[in-house]
């Protein structure tokens, strides 16, 4: 079995977690995500697991995909880990429409 964890493996993990998020999300409206609560917990772990796969990628595959706001995806966890229970929903509602699915585009075919 090969259990080889290199770039493309948290690649695929991250791939399946914005994937997730842009499923459970769409066509749902800001209202739909505030009165939630288990769609709300659900997308914020995976944007959690997004930057913890983020932070395990190789400098060098970072820098070959600059067009990626990677250190906005670290700071987007901070805000969730440090401020859970109050984190501005608007500002996770903005990147789950916006933000996640730029991301999946620019990875799907990677």
């Amino acid at each position: 079995m090969d259990n080889v964890k290199d770039d493309h493996y948290y690649v695929e993990r991250i791939k399946t977690d914005l994937k997730f998020v842009i499923d459970h999300t769409e066509g749902k409206a800001m209202e739909d995500l505030e009165n939630d609560e288990i769609l709300v917990d659900s997308v914020l772990f995976r944007i959690i697991q997004i930057a913890e796969n983020n932070s395990k990628l190789t400098d060098s595959f970072r820098e070959q995909h600059a067009d990626i706001p990677w250190l906005a995806i670290k700071g987007m966890r901070n805000i969730i880990v440090h401020n859970y229970g109050h984190v501005d929903l608007a500002f996770v509602y903005d990147t789950v429409i916006h933000g996640i699915p730029e991301m999946y585009e620019k990875l799907k075919d990677l």
